[in-house]
């Protein structure tokens, strides 16, 4: 009841704040409306994937205090799947994407696993990725 509320309104605001300062310590991280925050560390030149696209690309994600939850970079095997199928902050990204593009990518709890917790990724979770996309 009550105090989950309470804890899941800090935990809102706290990562309202996070978001905030973020962005304002990097000047090259762009927010989309949804609140999800990007960074271009690589230029694809490719073709864009569509919303219901098959696409491969290598991704490491990390929580904000650097423990890594999944990366198929330390699997050293890339992962394909269809983009209807991932969490709603990658449904966002990778069709803005261009193949060959390297992002940093910030996703808000409530575009990942919102008050789930999975795997060792704990509650209300802010999930940090790189993501290449490699092809469609």
């Amino acid at each position: 009841g009550e105090l989950q509320k309470a804890a899941e309104k800090a935990a809102a605001e706290e990562e309202k704040k996070w978001f905030a300062d973020n962005a304002k310590k990097n000047s090259k991280i762009k927010t989309l409306p949804s609140g999800v925050q990007y960074e271009v560390m690589k230029e694809g030149k490719g073709e864009k994937p569509s919303p219901t696209s098959q696409v491969t690309t290598h991704y490491h994600g990390t929580l904000v205090d650097g423990t890594v939850f999944d990366s198929s970079v330390e699997r050293g095997e890339p992962a394909t799947f269809p983009i209807n199928g991932v969490i709603k902050g990658w449904q966002e990204v990778l069709p803005l994407m261009p193949v060959g593009s390297k992002w940093k990518v910030y996703i808000p709890s409530a575009l990942a696993y919102g008050s789930r917790a999975i795997g060792n990724i704990p509650p209300n979770s802010v999930l940090i990725f790189e993501i290449e996309l490699i092809s469609i």
